[in-house]
């Protein structure tokens, strides 16, 4: 991983966006990208009789906010170890950070901040995730920084969002104490947890499989068990095994760990 996109912006997981890609950057000897989406159309509004005209002074202001987040950032970054550049694109967040993920290795957002009930808010992650060919790394915002040499948690259901997501997260699991690689239920899919656990011991990484029953629970239920079990600092899965529409409308473990997950998720679809 050489080039890793980061999204920048005034939001509460902003300080651990940043000090998580450093973390990660001077791991893989990466250069980081930094990226200010600004959506200046929105500053644009039509009248009632088919006009259009512009909101001047919320754009200078949205403008000078853009500024300001840019020369901070930069004179923070100015200090670090590891090769980084700032720019501002004109667009929304998915837009912008989907074609800047072009020629990337990974891009890193936040997961939503929770609300009184713990559930969190929502995050521009899924959609990413689905967009671009890269991994998508989510962090928690209220969380630490990103650590290398915390336990693993793989999301294994044998399918190929499952196996793309293991490719892209087996960079990080070479010093983590323990990976597990964890299946809910007897459906092994179409890649058998053996043939993954083969894949990460010939990349010197030695998981344990950890099958459970799925009982009464929901898969997703399960999962987020067993990462208040294991508390992983990382949980490598899958993004949208089955279509976005049914797991909007019926739910499913992709949206339920992103409302919930307690640890940065890595998704791949």
């Amino acid at each position: 991983m050489r080039n890793i996109l980061v999204q920048a912006d005034n939001g509460a997981g902003m300080t651990t966006r940043i000090e998580s890609a450093l973390t990660i950057g001077r791991r893989f000897g990466a250069h980081l990208s930094f990226l200010i989406s600004s959506p200046y159309q929105q500053f644009i509004a039509a009248d009632p009789f088919g006009g259009l005209y512009l909101a001047k002074e919320q754009l200078a202001q949205a403008q000078i906010a853009d500024a300001e987040l840019e020369k901070r950032l930069s004179a923070e970054l100015a200090r670090e170890d590891v090769p980084w550049d700032v720019a501002v694109a004109d667009g929304d967040a998915l837009s912008t950070l989907s074609l800047a993920a072009t020629l990337s290795d990974l891009a890193i957002v936040s997961l939503g901040a929770c609300d009184r009930r713990g559930h969190r808010g929502p995050t521009i992650a899924a959609d990413l995730a689905l967009t671009v060919p890269v991994p998508v790394l989510a962090l928690p915002p209220e969380a630490a920084p990103f650590d290398f040499d915390a336990p693993v948690m793989v999301a294994w259901n044998g399918s190929p969002q499952a196996a793309n997501a293991l490719r892209a997260g087996v960079s990080f699991m070479g010093d983590a104490p323990n990976v597990i690689l964890v299946m809910v239920g007897d459906d092994e899919g179409r890649v058998p947890a053996e043939d993954a656990l083969r894949y990460m011991s010939r990349h010197g990484v030695h998981g344990e499989l950890r099958r459970e029953p799925r009982g009464a629970h929901t898969a997703e239920e399960v999962l987020e068990r067993l990462a208040t079990e294991i508390r992983p600092g990382l949980i490598v899965m899958g993004a949208f095994g089955r279509p976005r529409l049914r797991e909007t409308l019926f739910g499913g473990v992709t949206r339920y760990l992103l409302e919930a997950a307690p640890a940065p998720l890595l998704l791949a679809h």
